[in-house]
């Protein structure tokens, strides 16, 4: 076997395990070898049975009876398994909601199980466990484990691939290709910090011996999850730091400092700055005053004022006699800001243009036909400014508005080759990830909210409470304000037992809502209806929006004053916050409730309760990266950035610091790791990262 050898090399995974597995980012046996256990499942420990506690994982050996399956209604016909494990007097029910007729048929060919999983309160009040892993014992008379009481590694999987499946399906891969990987870090860099050998450190992870210690294998911290860690650490910020060196390399444009300029347009605005939009103003204008091309990006929660800062950016550019384009994901965007920034324009003697999908044949013409020549100083749009009929006499500054729902590629063809580069984003992110995560731009924060900015008013909603939030809404409805609901599918789905977004429009429009008028908006229509809808509530003809998660960016209705998220615990805490940020735009109260089921973990409802204690962006984005890890955000389709397999940044921002420093010594006595020590170090960042790490110049 070879690293570079696909999935389906291993045995046992045939062309539909094979295209999971794909859809999962799992392509190579590389990429199983360093698909690391997330957590590890303690089973050393056998419990008796009738001393299971509601809220552990726990271990139990005994028999499997009662068997029952129970149709269930919304998923497609499917039935649920449910079923009961007994030893020495006590009980404990086990269901499973997939796969019903495979589990009754594998429960009959052993008499006695291994049963492992969390126990939890049954809704009839007994204690069960949901979705157990079971194992068979052979011995069915003695107490004996068979040898199954041991560290189990826990891997995320696709859907539809069971737990048991994906451990021998990575073991088949370890064994294969882990004497194939080859460390990153020079041997003089390994020595000096006692790493361990590559292959070992890899094997150990994914099979811990008996006598490891379970705290360091759960805080990752055992010696061989330190090995890989840094591994990954060390060639990122090689990486990123090659990237600096290279864009720090390109001849810019230098424009003139138009402070007077930007000095007057604050002063003419109807509200006074705050400290953080000066900050950052100041920021951006030294930038774009030096040779080399700005990249900046600017994190701003919802409201705190990136406009003002984009059109002082924009007034620089203008001043030195070049064009700006600023580029939103949507037509209703897009609009909001020529809408917002036509005033200022005009106020400063600058041509403002919207260039869109929706604008017809012969005025798309025109105003193309008016960059070329150098008739518009400014020009608002969508994809259209970065399809290949648009050009620009002189572009000196693209501004890109919610950067992250724009492909690299786009992003790229935008800014051009030596045009400055200012990213925007209403998404707060933790510093340290930043630092991480855009490590080769330069980074401001609009951390500072306007005065007199209504908080929203924010709980948590059990799903009993349903019907008086019903009533509540039909209420402000009548009076005359909207409300949103979003669901976090578009349809029903036989897999996941969650309302979905389509089918609630047509039942909330037929019933509790059936003297409103209710509008369904989600990611599978085309760009022209949603927009159409969009539009429709945004001019006051719909009453309540049904939505997935589309909503969260580029919607401003002053007049939708509830919120309400269902399934609010399917979501992180970053994506509530965006979608909680759609209302209290206008001066009245606002709200947003967070509808969760009743039988949520504690873990779950801490997160929740985040939101009802802050409405602080930036508190929030640290806590969703405490709680929930850096996946939410290093994993996001098209954000150019390698994602991490084995560090986290809240875990192992230790371990971060010293790998940014080692990265920066050797690039000192390596620059352009020309050296033998530094040829692997280099093939990797190049097979592995190479075109993630150079799309980061582009966010």
């Amino acid at each position: 076997m070879n690293l570079d050898d696909p999935v389906q090399f291993v045995k046992g995974v045939g062309p539909r395990r094979a295209e999971l597995l794909d859809k999962s980012g799992l392509h190579t046996l590389e990429d199983l070898l360093y698909h690391l256990p997330f957590r590890y499942d303690d089973r050393r420990r056998i419990s008796a049975v009738r001393d299971a506690s509601a809220g552990e994982e726990a271990t139990f050996i005994g028999s499997i009876s009662s068997l029952r399956e129970i149709p269930m209604r919304r998923r497609g016909g499917r039935a649920m398994l449910e079923a009961v494990l007994s030893s020495d007097g006590g009980r404990l029910g086990l269901v499973w909601f997939h796969q019903a007729a495979f589990f009754r048929k594998k429960i009959a060919t052993a008499p006695r199980w291994l049963v492992h999983g969390r126990v939890e309160v049954s809704r009839r009040g007994g204690l069960q466990i949901v979705h157990p892993e079971i194992e068979p014992i052979e011995d069915a008379e003695g107490d004996d484990d068979g040898g199954l009481a041991r560290i189990v590694p826990v891997y995320s999987k696709p859907t539809d691939f069971p737990l048991s499946a994906m451990r021998v399906v990575v073991e088949r891969a370890v064994d294969g290709v882990a004497a194939e990987a080859t460390s990153v870090v020079p041997a003089s860099v390994r020595d000096r910090l006692g790493l361990e050998p590559l292959e070992q450190a890899l094997r150990y992870v994914h099979a811990p011996p008996a006598e490891v210690d379970a705290d360091d294998l759960a805080g990752f911290a055992t010696p061989a999850h330190r090995t890989l860690i840094f591994e990954e650490l060390f060639a990122l910020q090689i990486g990123i730091s090659l990237r600096r060196a290279s864009r720090e390399a390109e001849s810019g444009i230098a424009l003139a400092d138009g402070a007077d300029r930007v000095d007057a347009f604050l002063a003419s605005l109807p509200f006074e700055p705050t400290g953080a939009q000066r900050r950052v103003i100041a920021e951006i204008a030294a930038d774009m005053a030096r040779s080399v091309p700005m990249n900046r990006l600017v994190h701003g929660d919802v409201g705190s004022g990136k406009t003002v800062v984009a059109f002082a950016a924009a007034l620089q550019a203008v001043a030195s006699g070049y064009q700006v384009a600023v580029m939103a994901p949507t037509e209703l965007l897009a609009e909001q800001h020529l809408t917002t920034m036509q005033p200022w324009a005009d106020a400063h003697g600058i041509s403002l243009e919207l260039l869109s999908g929706t604008l017809r044949g012969a005025e798309q013409k025109r105003v193309r036909r008016d960059l070329l020549g150098g008739l518009v100083d400014m020009v608002v749009g969508t994809h259209a400014l970065v399809q290949g009929s648009t050009e620009f006499a002189r572009l000196g500054l693209a501004i890109v508005d919610e950067q992250h729902r724009f492909g690299v590629m786009q992003r790229a063809t935008l800014r051009g080759s030596s045009a400055d580069t200012l990213l925007l984003s209403a998404t707060p992110i933790p510093r340290t990830l930043s630092l991480t995560l855009y490590g080769d731009l330069d980074v401001s924060f609009l951390d500072e909210m306007p005065a007199g900015r209504k908080p929203v008013t924010t709980k948590v909603v059990r799903r009993a409470s349903r019907a008086r939030l019903y009533d509540r809404m039909a209420t402000a409805m009548a009076d005359g304000t909207q409300c949103y609901i979003v669901y976090p599918l578009v349809e029903e789905s036989e897999k996941i037992d969650l309302a979905d977004a389509t089918s609630m429009a047509d039942e909330l429009q037929t019933g509790v809502f059936k003297e409103f008028r209710v509008g369904l908006v989600h990611g599978r229509m085309k760009p022209d209806q949603k927009d159409a809808v969009m539009r429709r509530f945004k001019d006051g003809e719909l009453h309540c929006l049904v939505a997935t998660t589309v909503i969260e960016v580029g919607i401003d209705v002053p007049n939708a004053t509830i919120m309400v998220i269902e399934h609010a615990e399917r979501f992180g805490l970053a994506q509530l916050h965006q979608l909680r940020g759609r209302v209290g735009r206008g001066g009245g109260d606002s709200f947003c409730c967070l509808v969760a089921d009743e039988a949520q973990s504690t873990d779950s409802m801490e997160r929740l309760r985040v939101m009802e204690q802050t409405g602080d962006g930036f508190e929030i984005a640290e806590a969703d990266l405490r709680l929930r890890g850096p996946g939410e955000y290093l994993g996001t389709r098209q954000s150019g950035a390698p994602a991490f397999r084995a560090a986290n940044l809240v875990r192992d921002v230790e371990l971060l610091e010293v790998a940014r420093t080692e990265a920066g010594a050797w690039l000192e006595h390596d620059p352009a790791l020309a050296l033998p020590e530094s040829v692997e170090l280099k093939r990797v960042i190049e097979r592995r990262w190479g075109e993630k790490l150079r799309l980061a110049e582009v966010g």
